[in-house]
């Protein structure tokens, strides 16, 4: 009865569509975009956005 319920759970959630991004020219991960930079959690890296 309990694998019923987290089965039932499981499947209401609801899965965010894939963004594609720009990948780590360090790591090859997926880089985060924030509002002033792109950054790799994984190894540290940054790009800094240009001011306008």
């Amino acid at each position: 009865m309990v694998d019923e319920k987290k089965e039932k759970e499981k499947k209401a959630k609801k899965i965010a569509p894939y963004k594609p991004g720009k990948m780590c020219p360090k790591c090859g991960s997926r880089m985060g975009e924030h509002s002033d930079r792109v950054s790799c959690g994984k190894c540290g890296y940054a790009e800094f956005k240009a001011r306008k």
